[in-house]
């Protein structure tokens, strides 16, 4: 596999990741939480995973209701419009000359891990030529990404016909935050990576099992471990994205339309979380799932 390849899930790398092998799924019930505030406004936030096989069973009456009730759609990337644009994106800014070749980024034992990796995939340090760390580091985790499915959503941006899609930060946006992280952080970013494949199945398992039932402090534990152990990675991936979204989700609800904001499940948990966050605004948030 040529990690160049289904670059449209690169934008999955801070989903929480999980596949269906593994225990029997637990009846739905994803965390779902309704917003409203002043002169009407109202929005309905839903925790998503980017990567799920197809035919695996995650709405719930509650969710449809809600969303079928919405006007607008809020998303990270509107990966239904976008898809055929994202590899190019994903070339053109992830991609230097003169770089070093991967092995030679990281220390002995990270770099150890990180050959393992590569070559439980049949990959080695000529497939990511001229790649900088950051993109070496999505690559590496869609090659291991093997649930095949469209995730959840591309599934709601499916079914929204009709709605208004809005995107958080749109693909460009998005791959940008990871270009500008600054080469050390890039690196652990890839070590990170690399050593989360080594872990095989069944953290990934654990995480979807957290999903699928609604445990948010399971949640909430896993966005203090892995890449997001990283203070700095953590501020940069996912809080200080959350703090932008909370006020572009703010100024949506400000329009009197019922919006339904569906983002990975890490970004609305937690006191960095936007339901915290929206919270912390002046808008009644309760859980409804």
């Amino acid at each position: 596999m040529r990690p160049r390849r289904r670059l449209a899930g690169a934008l999955a790398a801070l989903a929480l990741l999980a596949s269906c092998k593994g225990e029997r799924p637990p009846k739905p019930a994803p965390a779902l939480w309704e917003v409203t505030g002043e002169n009407g406004a109202h929005a309905f936030l839903f925790g998503t995973v980017h990567s799920l096989p197809d035919g695996y069973e995650w709405t719930t009456p509650e969710l449809e209701r809600a969303f079928a009730g919405s006007e607008e759609l809020l998303v990270e990337v509107d990966l239904a419009a976008r898809r055929g644009s994202i590899a190019g994106i994903f070339d053109r800014l992830g991609h230097s000359p003169g770089l070093p070749p991967l092995g030679q980024r990281l220390p002995a034992a990270e770099r150890a891990q990180l050959e393992q990796a590569l070559a439980g995939k049949g990959l080695s340090d000529a497939d990511f030529a001229g790649m900088e760390s950051w993109a070496a580091a999505i690559a590496l985790s869609q090659a291991y990404d093997d649930r095949g499915g469209d995730g959840v959503d591309l599934a709601l941006l499916k079914a929204a016909k009709g709605k208004r899609v809005v995107e958080l930060e749109g693909a460009e946006k998005q791959l940008r935050i990871f270009d500008a992280l600054p080469e050390q952080e890039q690196r652990d970013l890839l070590a990170a990576v690399a050593q989360e494949a080594l872990e095989g199945d069944a953290k990934s398992d654990a995480r979807l099992q957290a999903w699928l039932r609604g445990d948010t402090n399971a949640l909430v534990k896993e966005t203090h471990e892995d890449m997001l152990a990283d203070p700095e990675l953590r501020e940069a991936l996912l809080v200080a994205r959350n703090r932008d979204w909370a006020g572009r989700i703010a100024g949506e609800m400000g329009t009197g339309k019922t919006v339904f904001v569906a983002v990975g499940a890490a970004h609305t948990v937690g006191p960095d979380g936007l339901a915290a966050l929206l919270e912390a605004k002046g808008f009644t948030v309760k859980r409804v799932q």
